[in-house]
């Protein structure tokens, strides 16, 4: 059974379509590799997933118990969150908060998964240091836990990241052509002509020819 799937989905703002008729479904262990040009659509389609947005029309369903707002996500970094006075533990276990809601203290099942998520990322060790004084690699690493703390079954990306556990079933936004090689599916959105199949049928297609084109971030 799929986590997610799409039919004849339309994209945009203010009830005005980027892309339509967008097809795909995501299942259990999945890793799909969402690829485009600049203003393909690729970030409308996340945010749309995501529930921040509403779609212009179309279906996309949840299945198997899966809730939008289980859906982990791990965006690009801005400035401010690099810099963000936090220490890593506190950072990591917020990401509880998804499934628990606001409150004033954490259950102990919610630190010792935080705990999990930590030392399988090899971060344990930081938990008392200060977000904004690590490393890149490091932030990466924390918000990639504090994300997984947030759902057990879909996780969704804005870069490609190391570590992940594959029982999770990831989306990924990618602008890294090495990114398709950790991809069971991809999902290329075009205006026009989107595609989507197995990373097999995508690499045998036309499609492939224009992964040399894809570089920076759409908006």
């Amino acid at each position: 059974m799929s986590y997610i799937e799409c039919n004849n989905l339309a994209l945009g703002y203010d009830g005005k379509a980027v892309v339509e008729n967008l097809n795909f479904k995501v299942g259990k262990g999945d890793y799909l590799c969402v690829l485009g040009e600049n203003g393909a659509g690729k970030s409308t389609l996340i945010k749309t997933m995501l529930g921040l947005i509403e779609k212009v029309s179309g279906d996309i369903t949840y299945s198997d118990g899966l809730k939008a707002y289980e859906i982990g996500y791990l965006p690009q970094q801005t400035v401010v969150q690099k810099d963000f006075p936090a220490t890593v533990w506190e950072v990591v276990l917020s990401g509880t908060l998804a499934s628990g809601g606001f409150r004033p203290f954490y259950r102990k099942k919610e630190k010792e998964l935080a705990r999990q998520k930590m030392e399988e990322l090899d971060i344990w060790e930081l938990k008392k240091k200060c977000y904004r004084n690590l490393s890149g690699g490091q932030q990466q690493r924390v918000l990639l836990a504090r994300a997984l703390c947030a759902t057990s079954k879909v996780i969704l990306l804005d870069e490609p990241v190391t570590g992940l556990d594959p029982k999770v079933t990831v989306i990924m936004v990618s602008h890294d052509l090495h990114a398709v090689s950790y991809a069971t599916h991809i999902l290329y959105v075009d205006s026009e002509d989107s595609f989507y199949g197995t990373k097999k049928e995508f690499l045998n297609s036309d499609k492939a020819d224009v992964l040399g084109k894809i570089k920076g971030d759409d908006k």
